[in-house]
Protein backbone atom coordinates (compact mmCIF):
# COMPACT_ATOMS: atom_id res chain seq x y z
CA UNK A 1 0.00 0.00 0.00
CA UNK A 2 2.87 2.26 0.59
CA UNK A 3 3.85 1.96 -2.96
CA UNK A 4 0.39 2.76 -4.07
CA UNK A 5 0.03 6.19 -1.43
CA UNK A 6 3.62 7.43 -3.13
CA UNK A 7 1.96 7.76 -6.59
CA UNK A 8 -1.07 9.06 -5.35
CA UNK A 9 0.93 11.92 -3.64
CA UNK A 10 3.30 12.22 -6.96
CA UNK A 11 0.12 12.58 -8.87
CA UNK A 12 -1.38 14.68 -7.02
CA UNK A 13 1.49 17.17 -6.27
CA UNK A 14 1.70 17.04 -10.45
CA UNK A 15 -2.14 18.26 -11.48
CA UNK A 16 -2.74 20.62 -9.03
CA UNK A 17 -0.10 21.95 -6.86
CA UNK A 18 2.90 22.14 -8.87
CA UNK A 19 0.96 23.96 -11.73
CA UNK A 20 -0.25 26.69 -8.97
CA UNK A 21 3.18 27.23 -7.68
CA UNK A 22 4.50 30.55 -8.41
CA UNK A 23 1.38 31.13 -10.27
CA UNK A 24 -1.32 31.90 -7.74
CA UNK A 25 -3.48 34.61 -8.92
CA UNK A 26 -4.64 37.23 -5.85
CA UNK A 27 -7.85 36.05 -5.88
CA UNK A 28 -6.52 32.33 -5.02
CA UNK A 29 -5.38 32.71 -1.39
CA UNK A 30 -7.59 33.60 1.29
CA UNK A 31 -6.87 34.11 4.50
CA UNK A 32 -8.92 31.07 6.27
CA UNK A 33 -7.93 32.25 10.31
CA UNK A 34 -6.17 35.31 11.31
CA UNK A 35 -2.36 34.42 9.82
CA UNK A 36 -3.42 31.17 8.29
CA UNK A 37 -3.51 31.08 4.57
CA UNK A 38 -5.51 28.64 1.81
CA UNK A 39 -5.39 28.75 -1.29
CA UNK A 40 -6.96 26.90 -4.67
CA UNK A 41 -4.37 24.29 -4.77
CA UNK A 42 -4.60 22.93 -0.88
CA UNK A 43 -8.00 22.99 -1.39
CA UNK A 44 -7.68 20.81 -5.35
CA UNK A 45 -5.25 18.97 -3.66
CA UNK A 46 -7.41 17.34 -1.13
CA UNK A 47 -10.19 16.97 -2.77
CA UNK A 48 -8.17 14.45 -4.69
CA UNK A 49 -6.06 13.29 -2.24
CA UNK A 50 -9.55 12.23 -0.58
CA UNK A 51 -11.01 10.53 -3.22
CA UNK A 52 -8.04 8.49 -4.13
CA UNK A 53 -6.95 7.35 -0.56
CA UNK A 54 -10.24 6.07 -0.18
CA UNK A 55 -10.03 3.70 -2.92
CA UNK A 56 -7.27 2.29 -1.18
CA UNK A 57 -8.89 1.21 1.99
CA UNK A 58 -12.63 1.05 1.40
CA UNK A 59 -14.38 2.01 5.19
CA UNK A 60 -11.71 4.17 6.05
CA UNK A 61 -12.32 7.69 7.12
CA UNK A 62 -10.80 10.55 5.50
CA UNK A 63 -9.84 13.63 7.97
CA UNK A 64 -8.29 16.53 5.93
CA UNK A 65 -7.05 19.90 6.84
CA UNK A 66 -9.09 22.07 4.84
CA UNK A 67 -11.91 19.68 5.74
CA UNK A 68 -11.89 20.69 9.16
CA UNK A 69 -11.03 24.17 8.62
CA UNK A 70 -14.68 24.13 7.50
CA UNK A 71 -16.31 21.94 10.09
CA UNK A 72 -14.05 20.94 13.27
CA UNK A 73 -16.40 17.96 14.19
CA UNK A 74 -14.71 16.39 11.21
CA UNK A 75 -11.61 15.54 14.04
CA UNK A 76 -13.61 13.31 15.63
CA UNK A 77 -13.36 10.66 13.14
CA UNK A 78 -9.84 10.64 14.86
CA UNK A 79 -11.96 8.90 18.24
CA UNK A 80 -13.29 6.06 16.63
CA UNK A 81 -12.05 2.38 15.85
CA UNK A 82 -12.08 3.23 12.40
CA UNK A 83 -8.52 3.61 10.36
CA UNK A 84 -8.04 7.34 9.34
CA UNK A 85 -6.07 8.77 6.62
CA UNK A 86 -4.99 12.34 7.63
CA UNK A 87 -4.20 14.58 5.00
CA UNK A 88 -2.12 17.83 4.93
CA UNK A 89 -2.69 18.92 1.36
CA UNK A 90 -0.16 21.47 1.49
CA UNK A 91 2.34 21.74 4.14
CA UNK A 92 4.08 25.07 4.04
CA UNK A 93 0.94 27.10 2.50
CA UNK A 94 2.63 30.54 3.80
CA UNK A 95 5.74 29.78 1.99
CA UNK A 96 3.80 28.26 -1.13
CA UNK A 97 1.89 31.21 -1.30
CA UNK A 98 5.05 33.64 -1.57
CA UNK A 99 6.62 31.36 -4.06
CA UNK A 100 9.45 29.67 -2.15
CA UNK A 101 10.22 27.13 -0.75
CA UNK A 102 10.10 24.44 1.00
CA UNK A 103 6.51 23.26 0.82
CA UNK A 104 5.34 19.42 1.19
CA UNK A 105 2.09 17.32 0.90
CA UNK A 106 1.83 14.56 3.89
CA UNK A 107 -0.40 11.72 4.36
CA UNK A 108 -0.17 9.39 7.55
CA UNK A 109 -2.79 6.44 7.60
CA UNK A 110 -3.49 6.07 11.59
CA UNK A 111 -5.18 3.40 14.07
CA UNK A 112 -6.50 4.02 17.24
CA UNK A 113 -4.16 7.29 17.38
CA UNK A 114 -1.26 5.39 16.50
CA UNK A 115 0.45 6.28 12.89
CA UNK A 116 1.39 3.44 11.29
CA UNK A 117 2.16 4.88 7.75
CA UNK A 118 3.46 8.41 6.53
CA UNK A 119 4.29 10.05 3.07
CA UNK A 120 6.09 13.59 3.28
CA UNK A 121 6.78 14.54 -0.40
CA UNK A 122 8.07 17.80 -1.19
CA UNK A 123 7.61 18.41 -4.83
CA UNK A 124 10.46 20.81 -5.58
CA UNK A 125 12.99 19.41 -5.89
CA UNK A 126 10.43 16.00 -5.80
CA UNK A 127 11.75 14.34 -2.40
CA UNK A 128 9.72 11.48 -0.84
CA UNK A 129 10.23 10.51 2.73
CA UNK A 130 8.39 7.64 3.96
CA UNK A 131 7.73 5.11 6.62
CA UNK A 132 5.28 2.09 7.58
CA UNK A 133 5.16 0.92 11.11
CA UNK A 134 7.76 -1.96 11.69
CA UNK A 135 9.68 -1.12 8.27
CA UNK A 136 11.90 1.73 8.72
CA UNK A 137 12.22 5.00 6.81
CA UNK A 138 12.85 5.84 3.55
CA UNK A 139 14.38 8.39 2.07
CA UNK A 140 14.06 8.49 -1.84
CA UNK A 141 14.32 5.21 -1.77
CA UNK A 142 16.96 4.51 0.15
CA UNK A 143 16.29 3.30 3.99
CA UNK A 144 18.05 5.62 6.40
CA UNK A 145 18.72 5.36 9.99
CA UNK A 146 19.53 8.38 12.26
CA UNK A 147 23.36 7.80 14.30
CA UNK A 148 22.92 6.71 17.11
CA UNK A 149 26.88 7.77 18.55
CA UNK A 150 25.87 10.15 22.20
CA UNK A 151 25.53 14.11 21.64
CA UNK A 152 26.32 16.74 23.85
CA UNK A 153 23.66 19.44 24.31
CA UNK A 154 26.00 21.85 22.72
CA UNK A 155 25.96 19.68 19.66
CA UNK A 156 22.21 19.34 18.90
CA UNK A 157 20.94 21.79 16.28
CA UNK A 158 17.33 21.74 15.60
CA UNK A 159 14.54 24.16 14.85
CA UNK A 160 12.43 25.71 17.51
CA UNK A 161 8.86 27.33 16.67
CA UNK A 162 8.33 30.15 18.74
CA UNK A 163 5.22 31.33 16.66
CA UNK A 164 2.40 30.22 18.64
CA UNK A 165 4.34 30.03 22.09
CA UNK A 166 2.04 31.37 24.94
CA UNK A 167 3.71 33.79 27.62
CA UNK A 168 5.68 31.98 29.72
CA UNK A 169 6.50 29.14 27.84
CA UNK A 170 8.37 31.40 25.04
CA UNK A 171 10.16 32.96 28.04
CA UNK A 172 11.34 29.65 29.12
CA UNK A 173 12.01 28.40 26.18
CA UNK A 174 14.23 31.26 24.85
CA UNK A 175 16.38 31.02 28.10
CA UNK A 176 17.22 27.87 27.32
CA UNK A 177 18.67 28.29 24.14
CA UNK A 178 21.88 29.74 24.58
CA UNK A 179 23.33 25.70 25.55
CA UNK A 180 22.50 24.42 22.02
CA UNK A 181 24.72 24.21 19.43
CA UNK A 182 21.92 26.36 17.62
CA UNK A 183 18.53 27.03 17.63
CA UNK A 184 16.95 27.81 14.09
CA UNK A 185 13.85 29.36 13.76
CA UNK A 186 12.66 26.97 11.65
CA UNK A 187 11.25 26.28 7.85
CA UNK A 188 7.40 27.41 8.36
CA UNK A 189 6.84 23.75 7.25
CA UNK A 190 6.91 20.65 9.59
CA UNK A 191 7.17 18.50 6.23
CA UNK A 192 11.05 19.87 5.55
CA UNK A 193 11.99 20.02 9.64
CA UNK A 194 10.91 15.92 9.43
CA UNK A 195 13.19 15.42 6.35
CA UNK A 196 15.81 17.41 8.08
CA UNK A 197 15.98 15.71 11.53
CA UNK A 198 16.32 11.92 9.25
CA UNK A 199 18.38 13.51 7.10
CA UNK A 200 20.82 14.62 9.48
CA UNK A 201 20.63 18.22 9.03
CA UNK A 202 18.72 18.93 12.36
CA UNK A 203 18.94 16.93 15.07
CA UNK A 204 15.69 18.14 16.87
CA UNK A 205 12.57 20.02 16.22
CA UNK A 206 10.42 21.81 18.79
CA UNK A 207 7.02 22.42 18.60
CA UNK A 208 4.22 24.19 20.26
CA UNK A 209 0.85 23.73 18.39
CA UNK A 210 0.72 20.05 17.24
CA UNK A 211 -1.96 19.80 14.62
CA UNK A 212 -2.61 16.13 13.17
CA UNK A 213 -1.81 16.88 10.03
CA UNK A 214 1.38 18.22 10.80
CA UNK A 215 2.52 15.62 12.58
CA UNK A 216 1.31 12.26 12.30
CA UNK A 217 3.44 11.04 8.97
CA UNK A 218 6.79 13.01 10.67
CA UNK A 219 6.32 11.40 14.02
CA UNK A 220 6.32 8.17 12.63
CA UNK A 221 9.26 8.66 10.22
CA UNK A 222 11.26 10.13 13.01
CA UNK A 223 10.53 7.16 15.08
CA UNK A 224 11.21 4.49 12.27
CA UNK A 225 14.95 6.11 11.21
CA UNK A 226 15.98 5.23 15.03
CA UNK A 227 14.12 8.69 16.99
CA UNK A 228 11.31 9.42 19.40
CA UNK A 229 8.30 11.97 19.38
CA UNK A 230 7.01 12.94 22.47
CA UNK A 231 5.14 15.19 24.20
CA UNK A 232 7.20 17.85 26.88
CA UNK A 233 6.41 15.33 29.68
CA UNK A 234 8.21 12.14 28.07
CA UNK A 235 5.07 10.72 26.71
CA UNK A 236 4.58 9.65 23.06
CA UNK A 237 2.92 11.37 20.57
CA UNK A 238 -1.07 10.39 20.01
CA UNK A 239 -2.44 11.59 17.07
CA UNK A 240 -5.78 13.76 18.08
CA UNK A 241 -5.26 13.58 21.69
CA UNK A 242 -5.67 17.52 21.73
CA UNK A 243 -2.71 17.94 23.72
CA UNK A 244 0.02 20.93 22.68
CA UNK A 245 3.87 20.56 22.70
CA UNK A 246 6.31 17.96 21.22
CA UNK A 247 9.70 17.50 20.56
CA UNK A 248 10.75 15.06 17.79
CA UNK A 249 14.60 14.28 18.47
CA UNK A 250 17.27 11.67 16.93
CA UNK A 251 17.09 9.97 20.28
CA UNK A 252 15.59 9.35 23.47
CA UNK A 253 19.59 10.75 25.05
CA UNK A 254 19.04 14.25 22.85
CA UNK A 255 14.87 14.40 24.04
CA UNK A 256 16.26 14.52 27.53
CA UNK A 257 19.03 16.86 27.36
CA UNK A 258 16.84 19.41 25.32
CA UNK A 259 13.19 18.62 27.38
CA UNK A 260 15.91 19.75 30.55
CA UNK A 261 17.35 22.39 28.82
CA UNK A 262 14.08 23.83 27.21
CA UNK A 263 11.04 22.86 29.31
CA UNK A 264 11.76 21.44 33.10
CA UNK A 265 10.42 24.06 35.68
CA UNK A 266 7.63 24.90 33.73
CA UNK A 267 4.15 24.63 35.62
CA UNK A 268 2.56 20.65 35.29
CA UNK A 269 -0.63 22.65 33.62
CA UNK A 270 1.79 23.85 30.41
CA UNK A 271 3.87 20.46 30.19
CA UNK A 272 0.88 17.71 30.65
CA UNK A 273 -1.81 20.19 28.78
Amino acid sequence: MLEQVETIVREVAEEVVLPKFRSLTAGEIEEKSPGELVTVADRASEVLLAKRLAGLLPGAQIVGEEAVAADPGVLDRLAGDQPVWLIDPVDGTSNFAAGREPFGIMVALVRSGRPVLGVIYEPVPGAMTVAEEGSGTYVDGVRTRMGSEPLTLGELRGGILTRFLPDGVRERVEAGVSGLGAALPGFHCAAHEYREIVTGGEEFAFFWRSLPWDHAAGALIVREAGGVARRFDGTDYVVGDGRTGLLAARDQLSFELLREALVDGLPSHWVTA
